[in-house]
């Protein structure tokens, strides 16, 4: 399958942005948040500016933090993060606690359809992993990073940026978009005689057992969680993690579960086969679709896929993006 996908990282955007408990969920759900995990260390960072924009930082310096801290400055009503492996946007300034001067930060584009786990923000600075925790989309939160709460290997990839050898930083997160990690809402009964069988793990990555059985001839789509978002628009980009397996071989050949990422796609530029499996789709559900050689690859072989092969997929649709808003790579 042909895929478009963007993937937020500050490592990629270093030197063009350079400035002077479940899956998803609502603000209620499991989390008990703690607007403000540090009064006395906090109250030395000022934030100021439109949400909208990076942020206007005053820092009474020089500025030291013994432990990690936090302080909400806006509290968003969207979706909260309850697992820092759940896929959404950041947005992020730094700022050196010595000088209180910006260090580097991301483009404050606007662009949401770059997601990626939030995870990979929290093992280049752990100090986040409390910050974003029941943090809800929309919010804005000012960290202070103690001298651990930053990874040796980001202090040394970021030197290029002036960051310090050691010290604390202060940060600013804008939680732009909060994804689910996986499909949620009500299972579906389906007939599977002689169709692929789908089983989960507790925290929602499927696996995909394939009959011994003749490959249907047709486009099978199955819904197998229903979800209660919206549904997908003909004019927007389609945030999904998926698993895609091929009937004969019984062998996974991609899988966003196992690269780490969502994939952000505009459903015409995959496979016709998996693009139709998306139609009326709301956001949340599962889809297993069984696509046949005329509506996948053909007799052209696709890297690992041999020429001919009806391909399995099971599809988690995680969000939506507007499709003008899309990046490439």
């Amino acid at each position: 399958m042909r895929r478009t996908a963007a993937v937020l990282s500050l490592v990629a955007l270093v030197g063009a942005a350079l400035v002077g408990c479940a899956p998803a969920g609502s603000a209620d759900a499991t989390c008990d948040r703690v607007a403000d995990s540090d009064p006395e260390t906090m109250d030395l960072i000022e934030v100021s500016g439109a949400l909208d924009d990076a942020p206007d930082v005053h820092v009474f310096t020089p500025f030291a933090a013994a432990e990690d801290a936090y302080a909400d400055v806006v509290t968003g009503d969207g979706p909260a993060i309850t697992d820092v492996r759940q896929p959404g946007v950041l947005d992020i300034t730094l700022f050196d606690g010595e000088t209180g001067a910006a260090l580097l930060g991301t483009a404050y584009s606007g662009d949401v359809s770059a997601v990626s786990p939030f995870s990979g923000m929290v093992e280049q600075f752990p100090a986040f992993e409390d910050a974003l925790m029941c943090a809800t989309e929309g919010s804005r939160i000012a960290v202070a990073l103690s001298q651990d709460g930053v990874a040796p290997e980001a202090r040394e990839y970021y030197a290029q940026a002036g960051f310090p050898d050691e010290g604390s930083l202060v940060a600013v997160i804008d939680v732009r978009k909060v994804l689910p990690r996986a499909a949620s809402g009500q299972v579906e009964f389906n007939d599977g005689l002689g169709l692929p069988t789908v089983v989960r793990t507790p925290d929602g990555v499927p696996g995909v057992i394939v009959p011994d059985a003749t490959a249907p001839d047709e486009l099978v789509v199955q819904t197998l969680i229903k979800g209660d978002g919206p549904v997908v628009g003909d004019d927007e980009a389609v945030v999904v993690q998926y698993t895609g397996v091929t009937w004969d071989e019984r062998e996974v050949f991609d899988s966003t579960w196992e690269s780490g990422s969502p994939a952000t796609f505009v459903p015409a530029n995959v496979v016709p086969g998996f693009a139709a499996a998306l139609e009326d789709q709301t956001v949340g559900s599962q889809i297993m679709v069984v696509i046949p050689p005329d509506q996948g690859y053909g007799d052209q072989a696709q890297g690992s896929i041999p020429a001919g092969s009806t391909l399995v997929f099971v599809i988690d649709v995680l969000g939506t993006a507007p499709a003008d808003t899309l990046q490439t790579q």
